[in-house]
Protein backbone atom coordinates (compact mmCIF):
# COMPACT_ATOMS: atom_id res chain seq x y z
CA UNK A 1 0.00 0.00 0.00
CA UNK A 2 2.42 2.09 1.20
CA UNK A 3 4.26 1.78 -2.52
CA UNK A 4 1.68 2.27 -4.34
CA UNK A 5 0.89 5.75 -2.79
CA UNK A 6 4.53 6.62 -3.12
CA UNK A 7 4.41 5.79 -6.98
CA UNK A 8 0.74 7.99 -7.15
CA UNK A 9 2.62 10.92 -5.87
CA UNK A 10 5.15 10.81 -7.96
CA UNK A 11 3.11 10.61 -11.12
CA UNK A 12 1.12 13.80 -10.17
CA UNK A 13 3.94 15.60 -9.72
CA UNK A 14 5.40 14.33 -13.31
CA UNK A 15 2.16 15.45 -14.81
CA UNK A 16 2.59 19.06 -13.10
CA UNK A 17 5.36 18.82 -15.82
CA UNK A 18 3.33 19.35 -19.01
CA UNK A 19 0.56 21.94 -17.87
CA UNK A 20 1.52 24.96 -19.59
CA UNK A 21 1.16 28.43 -17.73
CA UNK A 22 -1.44 31.16 -19.43
CA UNK A 23 0.12 34.85 -19.43
CA UNK A 24 -3.13 37.33 -18.86
CA UNK A 25 -3.10 40.65 -19.43
CA UNK A 26 -3.12 43.66 -16.63
CA UNK A 27 -7.07 45.56 -16.48
CA UNK A 28 -6.54 48.90 -15.13
CA UNK A 29 -10.06 50.14 -14.35
CA UNK A 30 -10.50 54.02 -15.40
CA UNK A 31 -11.76 56.54 -12.34
CA UNK A 32 -14.69 58.18 -12.82
CA UNK A 33 -13.90 62.18 -13.52
CA UNK A 34 -15.68 64.62 -10.96
CA UNK A 35 -19.68 65.53 -10.99
CA UNK A 36 -18.34 69.21 -10.44
CA UNK A 37 -20.19 71.59 -12.42
CA UNK A 38 -17.80 73.94 -14.08
CA UNK A 39 -20.29 76.12 -15.44
CA UNK A 40 -18.81 75.60 -18.85
CA UNK A 41 -21.23 77.14 -21.87
CA UNK A 42 -20.41 74.20 -24.50
CA UNK A 43 -22.00 71.16 -25.78
CA UNK A 44 -19.26 68.37 -24.43
CA UNK A 45 -16.41 69.03 -23.00
CA UNK A 46 -13.51 66.54 -21.01
CA UNK A 47 -10.14 67.02 -19.33
CA UNK A 48 -8.02 64.10 -19.16
CA UNK A 49 -4.19 63.56 -18.30
CA UNK A 50 -1.75 62.16 -20.84
CA UNK A 51 0.44 60.18 -18.67
CA UNK A 52 -2.45 58.09 -17.01
CA UNK A 53 -5.38 58.63 -19.61
CA UNK A 54 -7.33 59.33 -16.50
CA UNK A 55 -10.43 61.41 -16.81
CA UNK A 56 -10.57 64.52 -14.31
CA UNK A 57 -13.96 66.02 -15.82
CA UNK A 58 -16.60 65.23 -18.78
CA UNK A 59 -19.75 67.03 -20.01
CA UNK A 60 -21.48 64.97 -22.46
CA UNK A 61 -18.06 63.64 -23.21
CA UNK A 62 -19.10 60.70 -25.48
CA UNK A 63 -21.84 62.46 -27.15
CA UNK A 64 -20.60 62.45 -31.16
CA UNK A 65 -20.80 65.79 -32.28
CA UNK A 66 -18.76 67.67 -35.85
CA UNK A 67 -15.75 67.89 -34.41
CA UNK A 68 -14.77 70.59 -37.66
CA UNK A 69 -11.08 70.88 -38.10
CA UNK A 70 -10.11 68.99 -34.92
CA UNK A 71 -10.69 66.22 -37.31
CA UNK A 72 -6.73 67.35 -38.97
CA UNK A 73 -5.25 65.52 -35.69
CA UNK A 74 -6.06 62.29 -37.10
CA UNK A 75 -4.43 63.57 -40.70
CA UNK A 76 -1.79 64.78 -38.29
CA UNK A 77 -1.08 61.15 -36.34
CA UNK A 78 -0.90 59.62 -39.82
CA UNK A 79 1.41 61.62 -41.33
CA UNK A 80 4.00 61.27 -38.33
CA UNK A 81 2.97 57.55 -38.33
CA UNK A 82 4.35 57.46 -42.14
CA UNK A 83 7.60 59.58 -41.51
CA UNK A 84 8.05 57.04 -38.66
CA UNK A 85 7.74 53.97 -40.87
CA UNK A 86 9.82 55.34 -43.67
CA UNK A 87 6.99 55.50 -46.02
CA UNK A 88 7.21 59.45 -46.62
CA UNK A 89 9.91 61.55 -45.61
CA UNK A 90 10.19 65.62 -44.40
CA UNK A 91 12.07 66.01 -47.78
CA UNK A 92 9.64 64.87 -49.76
CA UNK A 93 8.19 67.23 -52.32
CA UNK A 94 4.08 67.43 -52.36
CA UNK A 95 2.46 68.36 -55.01
CA UNK A 96 -1.20 70.66 -54.74
CA UNK A 97 -3.96 69.14 -56.79
CA UNK A 98 -6.90 70.93 -57.71
CA UNK A 99 -9.15 69.55 -55.92
CA UNK A 100 -6.41 71.02 -52.60
CA UNK A 101 -6.57 74.27 -54.27
CA UNK A 102 -9.69 74.74 -54.78
CA UNK A 103 -10.36 73.76 -50.74
CA UNK A 104 -12.16 76.65 -48.98
CA UNK A 105 -11.76 78.00 -45.60
CA UNK A 106 -8.50 78.05 -43.39
CA UNK A 107 -5.33 77.87 -45.65
CA UNK A 108 -5.58 78.77 -49.34
CA UNK A 109 -1.76 78.99 -49.98
CA UNK A 110 -0.89 76.36 -51.71
CA UNK A 111 -1.41 76.83 -55.39
CA UNK A 112 -2.23 74.50 -57.86
CA UNK A 113 0.38 72.51 -59.84
CA UNK A 114 3.04 74.05 -57.46
CA UNK A 115 5.45 71.50 -55.46
CA UNK A 116 5.99 72.20 -51.67
CA UNK A 117 8.65 70.93 -48.92
CA UNK A 118 6.38 68.63 -46.75
CA UNK A 119 7.40 70.02 -43.84
CA UNK A 120 6.58 73.00 -44.96
CA UNK A 121 3.11 71.69 -45.85
CA UNK A 122 2.80 70.04 -42.44
CA UNK A 123 3.42 73.94 -40.59
CA UNK A 124 0.63 74.94 -42.43
CA UNK A 125 -1.51 72.05 -41.67
CA UNK A 126 -0.49 72.39 -37.59
CA UNK A 127 -0.43 76.19 -37.56
CA UNK A 128 -2.43 77.30 -39.67
CA UNK A 129 -5.11 74.15 -39.68
CA UNK A 130 -5.17 74.36 -43.88
CA UNK A 131 -7.49 72.49 -45.60
CA UNK A 132 -4.99 72.55 -48.57
CA UNK A 133 -2.57 71.05 -46.72
CA UNK A 134 -4.42 68.44 -45.25
CA UNK A 135 -6.12 67.71 -48.85
CA UNK A 136 -2.33 67.98 -50.49
CA UNK A 137 -0.90 65.42 -47.19
CA UNK A 138 -3.83 62.76 -47.61
CA UNK A 139 -3.33 62.61 -51.56
CA UNK A 140 0.32 62.37 -51.27
CA UNK A 141 0.15 59.45 -48.57
CA UNK A 142 -2.89 57.40 -49.80
CA UNK A 143 -3.39 58.89 -53.65
CA UNK A 144 -7.37 59.94 -52.27
CA UNK A 145 -9.05 61.94 -50.15
CA UNK A 146 -11.55 58.59 -50.03
CA UNK A 147 -8.39 56.60 -49.27
CA UNK A 148 -6.79 58.83 -46.65
CA UNK A 149 -10.51 58.49 -45.25
CA UNK A 150 -10.60 54.55 -45.05
CA UNK A 151 -7.04 54.87 -43.43
CA UNK A 152 -8.41 57.31 -41.02
CA UNK A 153 -11.14 55.23 -40.11
CA UNK A 154 -9.26 52.52 -39.64
CA UNK A 155 -6.86 54.06 -37.56
CA UNK A 156 -9.61 55.27 -34.96
CA UNK A 157 -11.13 52.04 -34.55
CA UNK A 158 -7.16 51.09 -33.63
CA UNK A 159 -6.97 53.85 -31.23
CA UNK A 160 -10.01 52.76 -29.75
CA UNK A 161 -12.37 55.37 -30.09
CA UNK A 162 -15.98 55.15 -30.33
CA UNK A 163 -18.02 53.20 -32.63
CA UNK A 164 -19.62 56.73 -33.30
CA UNK A 165 -16.56 57.82 -34.78
CA UNK A 166 -16.20 58.88 -38.57
CA UNK A 167 -14.32 60.55 -40.69
CA UNK A 168 -15.14 61.03 -44.27
CA UNK A 169 -12.16 63.57 -45.36
CA UNK A 170 -8.93 64.68 -44.33
CA UNK A 171 -9.73 68.42 -42.91
CA UNK A 172 -13.18 68.00 -41.21
CA UNK A 173 -14.74 70.47 -43.57
CA UNK A 174 -19.02 69.02 -43.98
CA UNK A 175 -20.29 67.31 -46.74
CA UNK A 176 -21.40 70.16 -48.57
CA UNK A 177 -18.09 72.43 -48.69
CA UNK A 178 -16.44 69.54 -50.20
CA UNK A 179 -15.10 70.04 -53.91
CA UNK A 180 -15.53 66.71 -54.80
CA UNK A 181 -18.27 63.95 -52.78
CA UNK A 182 -16.69 61.99 -50.93
CA UNK A 183 -17.61 58.01 -50.62
CA UNK A 184 -18.03 57.50 -47.33
CA UNK A 185 -21.51 58.50 -46.14
CA UNK A 186 -22.51 61.01 -43.70
CA UNK A 187 -20.79 63.59 -42.22
CA UNK A 188 -17.75 63.35 -39.45
CA UNK A 189 -18.17 63.23 -36.37
CA UNK A 190 -16.02 62.86 -32.80
CA UNK A 191 -16.90 62.91 -29.42
CA UNK A 192 -15.01 64.79 -27.15
CA UNK A 193 -13.29 61.94 -25.55
CA UNK A 194 -12.36 60.75 -28.95
CA UNK A 195 -11.16 63.89 -29.32
CA UNK A 196 -8.90 63.21 -26.02
CA UNK A 197 -8.00 59.94 -27.04
CA UNK A 198 -6.16 60.78 -30.04
CA UNK A 199 -4.78 64.16 -29.19
CA UNK A 200 -3.21 61.41 -26.16
CA UNK A 201 -1.80 59.16 -29.18
CA UNK A 202 -0.22 61.97 -31.33
CA UNK A 203 1.14 63.58 -28.12
CA UNK A 204 2.66 60.11 -26.48
CA UNK A 205 3.48 58.72 -29.58
CA UNK A 206 4.99 61.53 -31.41
CA UNK A 207 5.67 64.43 -28.92
CA UNK A 208 7.75 66.15 -31.48
CA UNK A 209 4.30 67.55 -33.36
CA UNK A 210 4.37 69.93 -30.24
CA UNK A 211 7.31 71.43 -31.91
CA UNK A 212 4.74 72.83 -34.70
CA UNK A 213 1.66 73.17 -32.75
CA UNK A 214 3.58 75.61 -30.39
CA UNK A 215 4.49 78.52 -32.89
CA UNK A 216 2.67 81.59 -32.42
CA UNK A 217 3.23 82.56 -36.04
CA UNK A 218 5.33 81.87 -38.89
CA UNK A 219 5.56 82.71 -42.84
CA UNK A 220 4.69 80.11 -45.46
CA UNK A 221 7.13 81.01 -47.83
CA UNK A 222 9.54 83.67 -47.07
CA UNK A 223 8.01 85.91 -49.40
CA UNK A 224 5.24 85.81 -48.05
CA UNK A 225 3.85 89.58 -46.84
CA UNK A 226 2.13 88.13 -43.75
CA UNK A 227 2.95 85.41 -41.65
CA UNK A 228 0.81 82.14 -40.70
CA UNK A 229 -1.11 83.34 -36.91
CA UNK A 230 -1.80 80.32 -34.89
CA UNK A 231 -5.78 80.02 -35.00
CA UNK A 232 -4.59 78.53 -31.56
CA UNK A 233 -4.68 81.88 -29.62
CA UNK A 234 -4.22 79.85 -26.15
CA UNK A 235 -0.05 78.92 -26.70
CA UNK A 236 2.31 80.42 -24.35
CA UNK A 237 4.13 81.97 -26.99
CA UNK A 238 1.67 84.88 -27.19
CA UNK A 239 2.15 86.10 -23.76
CA UNK A 240 4.36 89.02 -25.82
CA UNK A 241 1.63 89.69 -28.31
CA UNK A 242 -0.08 92.96 -27.65
CA UNK A 243 -2.98 91.64 -29.10
CA UNK A 244 -3.28 87.68 -27.67
CA UNK A 245 -1.75 87.92 -24.45
CA UNK A 246 -5.03 87.71 -22.93
CA UNK A 247 -5.47 84.12 -23.95
CA UNK A 248 -1.99 82.49 -23.96
CA UNK A 249 -1.85 80.04 -21.09
CA UNK A 250 1.45 78.62 -18.85
CA UNK A 251 2.98 75.93 -20.15
CA UNK A 252 0.04 75.31 -23.36
CA UNK A 253 1.77 74.19 -26.81
CA UNK A 254 -1.19 72.90 -28.70
CA UNK A 255 -2.83 70.98 -30.79
CA UNK A 256 -5.72 71.95 -32.54
CA UNK A 257 -8.92 74.24 -33.14
CA UNK A 258 -11.98 74.00 -35.54
CA UNK A 259 -15.09 75.90 -36.46
CA UNK A 260 -18.11 75.18 -38.79
CA UNK A 261 -21.62 76.29 -38.77
CA UNK A 262 -23.05 72.84 -37.25
CA UNK A 263 -20.06 72.39 -35.13
CA UNK A 264 -19.69 75.16 -33.50
CA UNK A 265 -16.26 76.46 -31.95
CA UNK A 266 -13.99 73.86 -31.15
CA UNK A 267 -11.06 73.43 -28.95
CA UNK A 268 -8.44 70.39 -28.21
CA UNK A 269 -5.80 72.09 -25.93
CA UNK A 270 -2.71 70.67 -24.03
CA UNK A 271 -0.84 71.76 -21.44
CA UNK A 272 1.96 70.94 -19.51
CA UNK A 273 2.50 72.35 -15.76
CA UNK A 274 4.67 71.29 -12.34
CA UNK A 275 5.20 67.71 -14.71
CA UNK A 276 1.84 67.24 -15.68
CA UNK A 277 0.16 67.06 -19.11
CA UNK A 278 -3.97 67.48 -19.13
CA UNK A 279 -5.68 67.03 -22.32
CA UNK A 280 -8.47 69.70 -22.78
CA UNK A 281 -11.61 68.86 -25.38
CA UNK A 282 -14.52 71.81 -25.96
CA UNK A 283 -16.91 71.61 -28.29
CA UNK A 284 -19.81 73.43 -29.53
CA UNK A 285 -18.74 76.68 -27.94
CA UNK A 286 -20.23 80.11 -28.88
CA UNK A 287 -17.10 82.03 -30.20
CA UNK A 288 -13.61 82.13 -31.31
CA UNK A 289 -12.96 83.55 -28.08
CA UNK A 290 -15.70 81.70 -25.68
CA UNK A 291 -13.85 78.02 -26.87
CA UNK A 292 -10.69 79.63 -25.15
CA UNK A 293 -12.25 80.92 -21.82
CA UNK A 294 -14.01 77.41 -21.43
CA UNK A 295 -11.55 75.58 -21.77
CA UNK A 296 -9.14 78.01 -19.47
CA UNK A 297 -11.62 77.23 -17.18
CA UNK A 298 -10.99 73.51 -16.90
CA UNK A 299 -7.14 73.69 -17.38
CA UNK A 300 -7.23 76.12 -14.06
CA UNK A 301 -9.26 73.54 -12.77
CA UNK A 302 -7.14 70.55 -13.74
CA UNK A 303 -3.78 72.45 -12.50
CA UNK A 304 -5.11 73.49 -9.50
CA UNK A 305 -6.92 70.99 -7.99
CA UNK A 306 -4.74 67.55 -8.93
CA UNK A 307 -1.33 66.30 -9.41
CA UNK A 308 0.24 62.83 -10.67
CA UNK A 309 0.74 60.72 -7.35
CA UNK A 310 3.00 57.34 -7.84
CA UNK A 311 1.30 54.56 -5.97
CA UNK A 312 3.29 51.81 -6.85
CA UNK A 313 7.24 51.70 -8.39
CA UNK A 314 7.61 48.88 -10.89
CA UNK A 315 9.82 45.86 -10.04
CA UNK A 316 9.72 46.81 -6.92
CA UNK A 317 8.83 43.99 -4.16
CA UNK A 318 5.48 43.54 -2.25
CA UNK A 319 6.64 43.55 1.50
CA UNK A 320 3.96 40.79 2.03
CA UNK A 321 4.73 38.68 -0.82
CA UNK A 322 8.63 38.54 -1.73
CA UNK A 323 8.11 35.28 -3.33
CA UNK A 324 6.16 32.78 -4.72
CA UNK A 325 5.83 28.75 -4.93
CA UNK A 326 6.83 27.71 -8.29
CA UNK A 327 6.42 23.33 -7.59
CA UNK A 328 7.87 21.70 -11.11
CA UNK A 329 10.75 24.90 -10.80
CA UNK A 330 14.71 23.81 -9.60
CA UNK A 331 14.73 26.44 -6.71
CA UNK A 332 10.92 26.47 -5.67
CA UNK A 333 11.43 29.83 -4.11
CA UNK A 334 10.31 32.23 -7.17
CA UNK A 335 11.09 36.14 -6.11
CA UNK A 336 8.20 38.11 -7.52
CA UNK A 337 8.07 41.79 -8.10
CA UNK A 338 5.36 44.30 -9.46
CA UNK A 339 5.58 44.57 -13.30
CA UNK A 340 4.34 47.62 -13.97
CA UNK A 341 4.39 50.92 -11.81
CA UNK A 342 0.95 52.42 -11.31
CA UNK A 343 0.86 56.15 -11.18
CA UNK A 344 -3.02 58.05 -10.74
CA UNK A 345 -4.07 61.45 -10.56
CA UNK A 346 -5.30 62.58 -7.18
CA UNK A 347 -6.65 65.27 -5.40
CA UNK A 348 -3.38 67.76 -4.31
CA UNK A 349 -3.24 67.40 -0.31
CA UNK A 350 -5.51 64.84 -0.28
CA UNK A 351 -3.61 61.20 0.43
CA UNK A 352 -6.68 59.39 0.91
CA UNK A 353 -7.20 55.66 1.40
CA UNK A 354 -5.66 53.07 0.04
CA UNK A 355 -5.70 48.90 -0.05
CA UNK A 356 -3.36 46.68 -1.46
CA UNK A 357 -4.30 43.31 -2.37
CA UNK A 358 -2.78 40.55 -4.80
CA UNK A 359 -4.48 37.83 -6.74
CA UNK A 360 -2.09 34.58 -7.99
CA UNK A 361 -2.67 32.57 -10.84
CA UNK A 362 -4.32 29.09 -10.32
CA UNK A 363 -1.83 26.29 -9.24
CA UNK A 364 -2.02 24.86 -12.39
CA UNK A 365 -0.71 27.99 -14.29
CA UNK A 366 1.92 28.07 -11.86
CA UNK A 367 4.69 26.00 -13.58
CA UNK A 368 8.28 26.49 -14.40
CA UNK A 369 9.71 27.18 -17.16
CA UNK A 370 9.36 30.83 -16.72
CA UNK A 371 11.04 33.77 -18.12
CA UNK A 372 12.04 36.64 -16.00
CA UNK A 373 9.01 39.50 -16.55
CA UNK A 374 6.21 36.21 -16.84
CA UNK A 375 3.06 37.70 -15.13
CA UNK A 376 2.04 34.87 -12.55
CA UNK A 377 -0.89 37.31 -10.68
CA UNK A 378 -1.97 40.50 -10.28
CA UNK A 379 -1.89 43.53 -7.91
CA UNK A 380 -5.18 45.78 -7.05
CA UNK A 381 -5.02 48.86 -5.33
CA UNK A 382 -8.14 50.95 -4.44
CA UNK A 383 -7.15 54.07 -4.06
CA UNK A 384 -9.83 57.11 -3.43
CA UNK A 385 -12.70 54.72 -4.62
CA UNK A 386 -11.58 53.39 -7.52
CA UNK A 387 -9.36 50.07 -8.64
CA UNK A 388 -6.01 50.00 -10.33
CA UNK A 389 -4.69 46.71 -11.55
CA UNK A 390 -0.85 45.68 -12.07
CA UNK A 391 0.91 42.90 -12.83
CA UNK A 392 2.67 40.50 -10.85
CA UNK A 393 5.68 38.88 -12.32
CA UNK A 394 8.64 36.67 -11.48
CA UNK A 395 11.78 38.65 -11.58
CA UNK A 396 14.32 36.28 -12.70
CA UNK A 397 14.25 32.85 -14.65
CA UNK A 398 12.35 30.20 -13.17
CA UNK A 399 14.50 26.98 -14.45
CA UNK A 400 12.10 23.90 -14.65
CA UNK A 401 13.04 20.67 -12.33
CA UNK A 402 14.71 17.63 -13.84
CA UNK A 403 12.29 14.55 -13.46
CA UNK A 404 14.96 12.96 -11.15
CA UNK A 405 14.81 15.82 -8.95
CA UNK A 406 11.16 16.10 -9.27
CA UNK A 407 10.95 12.37 -8.09
CA UNK A 408 12.90 12.74 -5.07
CA UNK A 409 11.22 15.80 -3.75
CA UNK A 410 7.88 14.13 -4.66
CA UNK A 411 9.43 10.81 -1.84
CA UNK A 412 10.31 13.72 0.58
CA UNK A 413 7.19 15.27 0.62
CA UNK A 414 5.51 12.35 0.80
CA UNK A 415 7.65 11.15 3.93
CA UNK A 416 8.16 14.33 5.65
CA UNK A 417 3.84 14.10 5.58
CA UNK A 418 3.64 10.85 6.79
CA UNK A 419 6.26 11.55 9.49
CA UNK A 420 4.34 14.25 10.15
CA UNK A 421 1.24 12.73 10.23
CA UNK A 422 2.45 9.87 12.56
CA UNK A 423 4.30 13.00 15.22
CA UNK A 424 0.52 14.02 15.53
CA UNK A 425 -1.03 10.79 16.47
CA UNK A 426 1.96 10.22 19.34
CA UNK A 427 1.33 14.00 20.48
Amino acid sequence: MLRKRTVRAVFILLCALFVQGLILSPQKVEAESDNVDLGLNVKSAILMELTTGQIIYGLNENEPRPPASMAKMMTEYLVMRQIETGKISWDDMVMTSKNAADAIGSGQLMAEGQTYPLRKVFELLSIYSGNDAAIALAEHISGTQDGFAKLMNETAKELGMSEGARFINSTGLERDDMVEEPAIEGETLMSAKDAAILARAIITEYPEVLEFTKIPQLKFEETDAEPMVNWNWMVEGNKDSVSLQQFAYEGLDGLKTGNTNSAGYCFTGTAEQDGMRLVSVVMGADSISARFNETRKLLDYGFNNFEVKTILSAKTELPDLPSIQIRNAVNREAPVLIGEGLVVVGRKGEEGTRTTKYQLFEESKLVAPLQAGAQVGSVTVTYQGSDYEVPLVVAEDVEQAGWFQMMLRGMGDFFSNLFSGITGLIG
